[in-house]
Parts: C-alpha cells; structure tokens; sequence
C-alpha cells in the first residue's frame, strides 16, 4: 500500500475537488456538483484519501445514530486503484461503526461484490437491491 496516501474524516475537500473525483470513475453524481457537495457536507461520515492536495478516494456512510449504517459512496481515482485505498477507507467506516447492528452496502455493480465480501460483509441471502432513479434533468 502506498504510505504516501493520508485518510480523513474532516470534510475539507471542496466542490471542485469533490467533482474531479465523482467524474473519473464516471459517476453521474459528478455531473451535480451543487448538489453532490451539499450531500456529502450533510452525511454522517465522509472518509477521504489525499495524495497531497488531491482527491484520490472517498467514502460516504449514513447512518441513524444507533443501530444501522449504510455506506453508499466507494471511489477511487482510476490511476489509484489497486493499491488498498477503498479497503482502508471501508475499514476506517467499519472501525467507526463497530458497536452498531448493521453496517450495510449496496454495490452498484454485481461485479463489485467480492470485493465487500474481502472486507467482511456477505450477500444478504433472499435480499434484493431496488433503486428508483430521478436524476433525470435535475441538474
């Protein structure tokens, strides 16, 4: 793993930075960086990777004070990936979230899954991940 990367949990970053990362893995919550600054400014818990002043990874949990968290955000920068950013920074949730019940994840992408699993979570057995998309021109 590379030491040169430094994690955070002070939401220090800004819109730009914040933006640049959403829009290197092509994430459409990228295209909303109004709004996407705001959510994560008003989320339980953002975790942050910096090399130097760049954002290279982020984290996003929300959770109801007491018994469940749910991590919704794990990115990467692409030219950081594969060097254990997303892994530390779903560990540092996990310490935080410890004496809660459930900590819980829903990877957008199937393929995404071992991956969580590696990190501990496993594949709810009669679950089924639902969405309901209104992101259409609310920009």
């Amino acid at each position: 793993m590379n030491t040169d990367i430094v994690y955070k949990e002070e939401k220090t970053f800004t819109q730009e930075q914040v933006q640049e990362l959403f829009l290197s893995v092509d994430w459409v919550s990228g295209e909303y960086p109004q709004r996407l600054y705001k959510a994560l400014m008003n989320s339980s818990t953002v975790i942050t990777a910096w090399s130097g002043d760049k954002l290279v990874g982020l984290a996003r949990a929300i959770d109801d004070s007491e018994m469940v968290a749910f991590v919704h955000y794990v990115l990467v920068n692409p030219h950081f990936q594969g060097m254990g950013i997303a892994g530390k920074m779903i560990g540092l949730i996990k310490e935080k979230y410890k004496n809660y019940l459930y900590i819980d994840v829903m990877p957008a992408q199937r393929c995404n899954a071992p991956f969580y699993e590696k990190q501990g979570f496993s594949i709810m057995e009669n679950g089924v991940a639902m969405t309901r998309i209104n992101y259409a021109d609310k920009r």
